[in-house]
């Protein structure tokens, strides 16, 4: 699978493929590692046909080493018999006029809730997200957001669900849930008719609604670096992912587009669920997901400190320390 392209090329590169997919989060590891060749031929290409969170998320270190096919992030999945467009554009009204199933308290939160931080305005690894010590949780923000999560375990709008939290909306236990284009399928034949995708909704931390942020994704074609074509791989990895290889990857596949003329596409357009996820897409409501090695040691530590800040198991005045160590680690 493509998600195992890291591990599948470096096993023995000169045997693996000459163009493949990957996740953009792994381009650091494999660019650092010497098993990419560089988009030398079809940069400009690339860059002027593709929305400015995909270039982001084939470069590294300056240099574009990738083909995007593709954005992913997650959206906010509601039941239109409940809740109304407006009362999802806030988790306040949200919260007040519905339930939203979600993760705060169990493994996965970290990918959910990472990114508060950042809608509070801080940084995952500096301002590109490849900087190993540009980590600034550890701040009067990051306490602000720590403390949002705890308050969300007495909201009465909020309901604690892990794998469950799909059959909780088909059920009516919730009304919401974030998640992907993934569960498109799912929650169509759950809430047929009602249901309702949306961009994410604003938070207020206590100075005002700002813009919840997700991780983003980019869908990608490398080139082996040990290719003994690179001109024809590189050619190939280019019609593989250009505006008609791409329409059809949305149309075949579901893949939302990264191509801005794919994305202007009236097919994309009538599709709520692409919708959602090119309107998350910009810069104002998601990150790209970093590609630093060291995003490994990420994860558990801010699975514990969610986990925690919600259970009630660390108090207000730890916040600092904690985040203090999270950083630090």
């Amino acid at each position: 699978s493509s998600a195992d392209a890291k591990k599948d090329v470096s096993k023995d590169p000169k045997a693996a493929a000459d163009v493949f997919m990957m996740p953009h989060d792994q381009v650091g590891q494999m660019a650092e590692a010497g098993l990419l060749y560089p988009n030398t031929k079809y940069a400009d290409e690339v860059q002027a046909n593709n929305v400015e969170s995909a270039v982001e998320g084939v470069t590294w270190n300056d240099e574009l080493y990738g083909y995007p096919y593709g954005v992913e992030s997650q959206v906010l999945y509601y039941n239109k018999a409940k809740l109304t467009e407006d009362d999802v554009k806030s988790w306040t009204t949200l919260s007040e006029k519905g339930k939203i199933g979600t993760n705060f308290a169990e493994a996965g939160a970290n990918y959910i809730f990472g990114p508060l931080f950042m809608s509070n305005g801080l940084y995952l690894y500096g301002e590109t997200g490849e900087d190993p010590s540009g980590t600034n949780f550890n701040d009067e923000k990051g306490a602000e957001v720590l403390a949002w999560i705890a308050a969300q375990k007495n909201n009465p709008g909020v309901i604690q669900s892990g794998a469950e939290a799909l059959a909780n909306l088909e059920a009516d236990v919730s009304d919401a849930f974030l998640s992907g284009p993934w569960s498109k399928n799912d929650v169509t034949k759950a809430l047929g008719e009602n249901m309702g995708v949306a961009a994410y909704p604003t938070v207020d931390f206590g100075s005002g609604d700002v813009q919840m942020k997700a991780f983003l994704g980019v869908k990608l074609f490398a080139v082996n670096q040990q290719t003994d074509a690179p001109l024809a791989s590189m050619a190939l990895a280019n019609y593989l992912s250009n505006e008609t290889s791409q329409l059809i990857e949305f149309q075949e596949m579901g893949v939302i587009p990264s191509n801005k003329v794919v994305q202007a596409n009236a097919e994309v357009q009538e599709d709520v669920v692409a919708k959602a996820v090119m309107e998350m897409s910009q810069s104002t409501h998601s990150v790209v997901m970093v590609k630093v090695p060291e995003i490994v040691s990420f994860w558990p530590a801010m699975d514990a400190i969610i986990n925690d800040a919600y259970k009630g198991n660390i108090t207000a005045d730890e916040y600092m320390e904690k985040l203090d160590k999270l950083v630090e680690d």
